[in-house]
């Protein structure tokens, strides 16, 4: 059987619902417990090779670099994890753990998996929701769930009630982008493997200007084939390490502008004015 995104989502979610965390963080050794796995800490591992999994007399084990930090560490050991329930091969040779360039499928879907186990969806998604839209509150997420900056990141865009994007750029290119429900259904679509688009913020950042956001960008700056109009607000950040740009895009009202036909609909059925004031909308955050 072939494992997609959705597969692997719906296994990881099983998998929380059977563990069944009620803390956050969340105890990841109660994870390789339900797998039947052992954690072993490791001093020996190359500075680009976090960790890695075997099985031995039925008996699985996780090696990990005792040398990573804390979130590295319990990245790790649910990616690790993913492999070893959805049975797909260790790529890990391929490339750096860091690096989104070209990423073997299988390595994805163990990342998004990793991410499901360690930010799991019942206790993330209600901070998620109730929080400012903004750099300084996935900071805040991470810090709470012990967790990357990038995997806090794309998993706050995935599960936010409000339109977002988190998009990861690697050496000047679209990469990757976890998008919230609102903006998959209007197909707000972040095309991969383009250049950063010119004039953002996070190409200005990537080239070394200091500057501090959230700033106003056109959306279709950002979105491929876009035709609804609006401002997005736009926030990012430079890993000069990696040259990773991690972007944050969201509509300041929380609400995605209408299309061209809705626009039209909502004239043609306008109500005669009777100087009667509708009551103002109620907005989630202020």
């Amino acid at each position: 059987m072939a494992i997609d995104e959705i597969t692997a989502v719906m296994r990881a979610r099983q998998l929380v619902s059977e563990v069944n965390p009620a803390n956050v963080p969340v105890d990841i050794t109660s994870y390789a417990s339900h797998v039947d796995a052992k954690i072993h800490l490791q001093s020996d591992l190359e500075p680009d090779e976090p960790g890695w999994s075997f099985e031995n007399s039925g008996k699985y084990h996780i090696c990990v670099s005792e040398k990573d930090s804390s979130e590295r560490q319990r990245f790790t050991i649910c990616h690790e994890i993913a492999h070893i329930v959805l049975g797909l091969p260790s790529e890990h040779k391929s490339l750096p753990w860091w690096s989104y360039n070209t990423r073997p499928l299988s390595e994805i879907l163990c990342d998004i998996f990793a991410a499901e186990l360690l930010l799991p969806y019942e206790l993330f998604k209600p901070i998620a929701d109730n929080e400012e839209i903004s750099f300084l509150t996935i900071d805040e997420l991470a810090e709470r769930f012990v967790a990357s900056i990038t995997a806090t990141g794309s998993r706050y865009a995935a599960v936010n009630i409000a339109p977002c994007a988190f998009v990861l750029s690697e050496m000047g290119k679209v990469r990757y982008t976890s998008r919230s429900l609102a903006m998959r259904e209007v197909s707000a679509w972040i095309t991969p493997r383009t250049d950063i688009p010119k004039g953002t913020l996070s190409e200005r950042i990537r080239n070394g200007e200091v500057t501090d956001g959230p700033y106003e960008i056109e959306a279709d700056s950002w979105f491929s084939d876009w035709t609804r109009g609006g401002v997005l607000l736009e926030d990012a950040r430079h890993i000069s390490r990696w040259d990773q740009t991690l972007t944050l895009l969201w509509f300041e009202d929380e609400e995605v502008p209408p299309s061209i036909q809705e626009i039209d609909e909502d004239l043609m059925g306008l109500k005669e004015l009777d100087g009667i004031l509708p009551w103002p909308g109620r907005k989630r955050r202020k």
